[in-house]
């Protein structure tokens, strides 16, 4: 028998396979023999109909059988285990999932709203969560699925405002960092990629010989991007310090199973630590890790005048993405524009001059 407990619950859930396919959900028993008896009577029906249960499905089984089936394979799988419970929580683990109303997705925007996170916070971990659930459990599972409008419930987004660090900045930060957190913020300003993409890096990915690597973005998209002249001297800088690993950090202190001295590969959760308390002793001020990504796309574009290249860089799928990098053209021409008039002005004033001096010379007079 597959029956078990997940963190935090008091009841079994079980899990098992009937001829390839995947059976998983809640027994709702606190007790081991009766979940194990509740398992048995899942097998006999599996294998006489290869059906799942014919009991309505819960928020808590779909929940559980999406991500067994595709969410744990995700990127997001750690926030989206988190969500989920989120959702079972508030709509309770009873709650036929056909039987989710409009009127309680608006009571869970409200709710996740109270916690005074952001829109795109209310959208990610609200209602796409259990969007994907729905669309799963009525378009692949064949299953009942409620009739929600989940365009009325998603939260406007503030467009991102595209933030570049300037060199006076740039400079303070690297005053600032710890010397083997250096390597991971020069790579983040030349190459554009994400946090989450320097952090899982691999020497795999690397391509040494044809001077290029492959980056695994959002929705597990890659995108090839070249390794210049400056990024294969940070690559070079770190090479040999883990075999996986491109990045790394020096341990500062022996705890927690790592040894002081030693290099371990750089986590999400030490890096965005390091970043913090690096932004605050380098008094820099309003600048996110993620707007070293945009430091990248905006030089790029500064230099080439190719809104095509920063949207290779960057790895957007749709080049209306990155038109919000546009402002830089427009301020370089409106420099150019101030620049030429400046010039234009002060030689119309020169020639003024020279022809009034010619006039007078010849006795005219203009006063």
């Amino acid at each position: 028998m597959s029956v078990y407990k997940r963190p935090g619950e008091t009841t079994y859930s079980y899990r098992f396979q009937y001829r390839g396919r995947r059976f998983s959900g809640q027994t709702d028993k606190g007790n081991r023999r009766e979940a194990e008896a509740y398992e048995a009577d899942i097998r006999r029906q599996a294998e006489t109909s290869v059906q799942p249960i014919a009991a309505p499905l819960t928020v808590t089984t779909a929940a559980s059988r999406y991500w067994n089936e595709h969410g744990k394979h995700l990127k997001m799988a750690g926030d989206l285990f988190r969500y989920f419970g989120w959702l079972e929580r508030h709509l309770g683990k009873g709650k036929r999932l056909a039987a989710i109303t409009d009127s309680e997705v608006a009571h869970l925007v409200a709710t996740r709203r109270a916690d005074r996170v952001s829109n795109a916070t209310v959208n990610r971990s609200v209602i796409e969560p259990l969007r994907m659930i729905c669309k799963r459990a009525e378009l692949v599972w064949k299953l009942p699925a409620p009739a929600i409008d989940w365009k009325r419930h998603r939260m406007a987004e503030a467009q991102e405002v595209v933030r570049e660090a300037s060199v006076v900045e740039e400079t303070a930060l690297f005053a600032t960092i710890r010397p083997d957190y250096a390597p991971v913020l020069a790579f983040a300003l030349v190459s554009g990629c994400r946090l989450s993409e320097i952090v899982e890096l691999t020497w795999p990915q690397v391509e040494w010989f044809a001077d290029q690597m492959k980056i695994t973005g959002k929705g597990d998209r890659t995108r090839t991007i070249p390794i210049t002249a400056a990024m294969g001297e940070i690559l070079k800088s770190v090479h040999g310090h883990d075999p996986l690993h491109v990045f790394t950090y020096e341990a500062m202190k022996t705890r927690d199973g790592r040894v002081k001295g030693e290099r371990y590969p750089i986590t999400k959760s030490g890096l965005k630590t390091t970043w913090r308390r690096m932004r605050a002793a380098s008094g820099v001020k309003g600048l996110r890790f993620h707007d070293l990504r945009h430091t990248a796309a905006t030089r790029l574009l500064r230099s080439t005048g190719n809104l095509r290249l920063a949207q290779m860089l960057l790895g957007h799928s749709d080049i209306s993405t990155t038109q919000r990098y546009a402002h830089v053209q427009m301020d370089d021409l409106r420099a150019g524009m101030e620049r030429a008039a400046t010039r234009s002005g002060t030689e119309s004033g020169a020639e003024a001059k020279t022809a009034r001096d010619a006039r007078k010379a010849k006795g005219y007079n203009d006063e």
